[in-house]
């Protein structure tokens, strides 16, 4: 699959139909970016990103035709998309734990490419996945605690839990930077509650 542009978000007036192709090539074309962005804050590096994006759209249009409408194509999409993520990164975890097992004693290089990073995208990606994902989702994308739920699969009280602990993490990361940085201040004008 080539990389798509992005496009508007569906209005009520041009909803996704579960089950129809040209609807998923639709939903592909107006998320695929955000969601690899996403991906890659997650799992912070590019091809595995990009792995896991493109596995993330294989499972959802094999799914689409048992899609729910009560919960947005979008929405649905991420939680589909963070779950491979989730998944990549335990495998990964799991080759890393093995790689430290053989090579006891041998001190890792740092990685050229997270010298050049941001403070932000570091604390980032110092947060739990899925901490960072939710905070990703909103102040990334804009997404809503109920949009995140469903991304995520979990109540709407968990994510005011996830984003409000990842915002405490954030902020005694980065202090008044992550103001500056990612507009997360302690009188944020995006409410948890919504």
């Amino acid at each position: 699959m080539s990389r798509p542009s992005e496009s508007r978000m569906t209005t009520p007036e041009d909803p996704y139909r579960p089950g129809l192709k040209e609807d998923f090539d639709r939903l592909y074309r107006s998320t695929y970016r955000r969601i690899f962005a996403t991906l890659m804050l997650i799992l912070r590096n590019p091809a595995a990103a990009e792995d896991a994006t493109q596995e993330a759209y294989m499972r959802g249009f094999r799914a689409w035709g048992d899609w729910k409408q009560d919960a947005p194509a979008e929405a649905w999409m991420y939680r589909i998309a963070l779950n491979v993520a989730f998944t990549h990164r335990r495998r990964d975890r799991l080759h890393e734990i093995g790689e430290v097992l053989r090579r006891l004693g041998r001190p890792n290089e740092p990685d050229p490419g997270e010298l050049e990073q941001t403070d932000l995208i570091r604390a980032l990606r110092s947060l739990p996945a899925k901490q960072a994902a939710a905070i990703v989702l909103r102040h990334l994308h804009g997404f809503t605690n109920r949009e995140i739920a469903v991304a995520l699969n979990v109540p709407e009280r968990t994510v005011a839990s996830r984003l409000a602990a990842a915002k405490q993490r954030l902020r005694s990361r980065l202090g008044d930077q992550s103001r500056l940085e990612m507009g997360i201040s302690t009188t944020s004008t995006v409410p948890l509650e919504e």
